[in-house]
């Protein structure tokens, strides 16, 4: 039987920055894990109704042969702020997530501009499915079955300008409905960017589901954006911005604390944590750490894109 993994990272492996200078707020994310650590009804339901299976999906375009993390675990151990600041907070309030009439709004230096429709959106791109693992700045790894498509697809359909060399993506904004936002943890929206090749590779992807199923909402239904050779907090959940531009744009964990969170986030064990290390990572479902891998284990298909960045100054 396998060992099931128990949460004993201590508050320097996984406490988000804010958190761990905010004692109110990180009291207030302990005690909302704590209440939430026995699923209501509610939250299962929830789980259940994220069951619905999408169809035509193409298997087996990028796989690994790693096991799987179980879906309960990957839809329940969430890093989503804007539904709480707590690693189970986020499926417990999911269904404060409004996805009905879903819209992303497409602008700057594209050639095709407007706000289109889920069904618009994805349309004209197949989906498929793709196994990455997902390494996260806390310490924290899984291996997710993705179902999405290449965000490449979708640029080259909205045609970049010469302008274009930065991709910008935003995250739903409305404290109304999102608990979290009703806090000062993080400068809402909640923001995220990569240069214009990273956005063109073909490993990155815009995400619609998991596990053969609809994305839940605590994992960034209705799409998300998922790097997977990068940490998981540039891999921005619930989009409905994407926008092109010329100059860096700023992105919330590099704004809110840039000693600590690079704007590459390239995953890389010889640049640490201030706080913790990095060259070690802990797979959820494991007992014991195992060694993290340079760019997440991707560098063969990404490292040319830095190969002439200093990536200790660039991290």
């Amino acid at each position: 039987m396998p060992l099931r993994w128990n949460p004993d990272l201590t508050a320097a492996d996984v406490t988000p920055e804010t958190l761990f200078r905010q004692r109110r707020l990180l009291m207030k994310g302990v005690a909302a894990a704590s209440a939430s650590a026995v699923f209501s009804a509610a939250t299962e339901q929830l789980l259940a109704a994220a069951q619905k299976e999408i169809a035509d999906v193409r298997k087996g375009v990028i796989t690994l042969d790693e096991a799987q993390t179980p879906f309960k675990d990957v839809s329940t151990y969430t890093n989503f702020y804007e539904l709480g600041s707590g690693k189970t907070t986020p499926s417990a309030n999911a269904d404060r997530l409004p996805l009905d009439s879903w819209q992303v709004n497409i602008a700057g230096a594209f050639q095709q501009t407007g706000t289109f429709s889920m069904a618009e959106l994805l349309q004209p791109h197949p989906l498929e499915e793709r196994i990455y693992r997902f390494r996260c700045v806390e310490g924290w790894s899984m291996v997710i079955p993705w179902i999405g498509f290449p965000l490449k697809d979708l640029l080259q359909r909205l045609q970049p300008t010469k302008a274009a060399r930065f991709i910008s993506f935003e995250t739903l904004y409305d404290p109304s409905q999102l608990p979290g936002q009703k806090e000062k943890v993080l400068p809402w929206p909640y923001r995220e960017a990569l240069r214009l090749d990273e956005a063109m590779h073909p490993l990155t992807i815009l995400a619609v589901g998991m596990y053969g199923r609809q994305l839940p909402p605590q994992n960034g239904a209705p799409i998300r954006l998922v790097v997977p050779w990068k940490y998981g907090f540039k891999s921005i959940k619930s989009i409905v911005r994407i926008s092109a531009g010329y100059e860096q744009p700023q992105t919330t964990w590099n704004q809110l604390a840039p000693d600590e969170y690079g704007f590459y986030a390239n995953v890389n064990p010889e640049v640490d944590h201030p706080r913790w290390p990095q060259n070690k990572e802990r797979r959820i479902g494991e007992l014991l750490r195992r060694a993290t891998l340079p760019f997440n284990g991707y560098g063969d298909e990404v490292a040319s894109l830095y190969k002439d960045m200093d990536l200790h100054h660039y991290f």
